[in-house]
């Protein structure tokens, strides 16, 4: 097993990773978001990638989703976990808590950027259940034990969620806010549900990690929200991240493969192999191989 990781906003690289070496991965979909950062941590082999590049440079929309689990997958990765920050459409779920999210609801403007397929092959993942339950497990009980020995022991662990996929760069009009709460949506962010939908093409296991830095406008004392009130929380669950990633890679021997994840694509493609496009066909090697050569 290999696990990712997609660090978000804050997260840029992994303290106590050793044998450390970096690789650029070219991609039929272009180029991923920077340089993949590989190396061990706690007796894992680990493939760390932030999501926003080095410095921050790309904004939500411009994240190139494709290339960056094409290469996952092109790099020998299983599972993915993906720290992302968020805000909290929900009063429990309060700013610096950790939320295991187990779906997604979309409000972009990119299908056609959220699949790999298209173009001559045509495939039809399932996705009622987008996260694989596994990894789930595995960081929540990390998120907890982390949480345990922090400077905050006040924090909560959420074990589920739905994680509204807005378009972004801007935050959310109050109206907006109000009516995904109403639709009892729990975070809202602007990056996971093309990953979900691709880590699931490519048989990857994946998980988000949502660390909550405000409670979006909808609330009284959010109404306006800035950067720096993000920056803040931002700030402060980075070192969390960080152990809850350390917990996770230690957990990651104890995970079973008993998901559908690395099956997913098994009866997922139905167009017939000689009526393929030969260069789509070649380009999904990486992804459809093992099904169709």
């Amino acid at each position: 097993m290999k696990l990712g990781v997609i660090g978000g906003s804050g997260l840029y690289q992994i303290e106590g990773t050793s044998d450390i070496r970096t690789e650029k991965v070219t991609t039929p979909f272009g180029e991923p978001s920077d340089e993949f950062i590989i190396g061990q941590l706690d007796g894992v082999e680990v493939v760390f990638l932030p999501r926003h590049g080095k410095g921050h440079p790309i904004a939500p929309g411009e994240l190139n989703h494709q290339a960056n689990i094409y290469a996952m997958k092109k790099l020998g990765v299983t599972h993915i976990l993906s720290v992302s920050a968020v805000g909290s459409l929900k009063q429990e779920m309060k700013p610096r808590d950790v939320v295991i999210v187990d779906q997604y609801f979309d409000r972009t403007k990119r299908g056609p950027e959220q699949t790999f397929f298209g173009k001559g092959i045509v495939a039809h993942v399932a996705m009622a259940h987008p996260v694989c339950p596994e990894m789930a497990a595995i960081a929540a009980e990390a998120s907890r034990e982390a949480i345990a020995i922090s400077d905050d022991t006040s924090r909560c662990v959420h074990e589920g969620g739905t994680y509204v996929n807005m378009e972004g760069p801007a935050f959310s009009t109050q109206a907006e806010s109000n009516f995904y709460r109403a639709m009892g949506m729990s975070v809202i962010g602007m990056t996971n549900m093309a990953e979900a939908r691709l880590a699931r093409e490519a048989e990857i296991c994946y998980c988000t990690v949502a660390m909550v830095t405000d409670y979006d406008c909808w609330h009284p004392e959010h109404d306006h929200v800035t950067i720096d009130l993000v920056i803040s929380h931002l700030v402060a669950n980075t070192a969390l991240a960080k152990d809850i990633i350390h917990r996770v890679a230690a957990g990651m021997s104890r995970l079973e493969q008993e998901c559908p994840c690395p099956t997913a694509l098994e009866n997922a493609v139905i167009t017939a192999p000689d009526a393929m496009n030969p260069q789509t066909k070649e380009d999904l090697q990486p992804i459809i191989g093992k099904y169709i050569k």
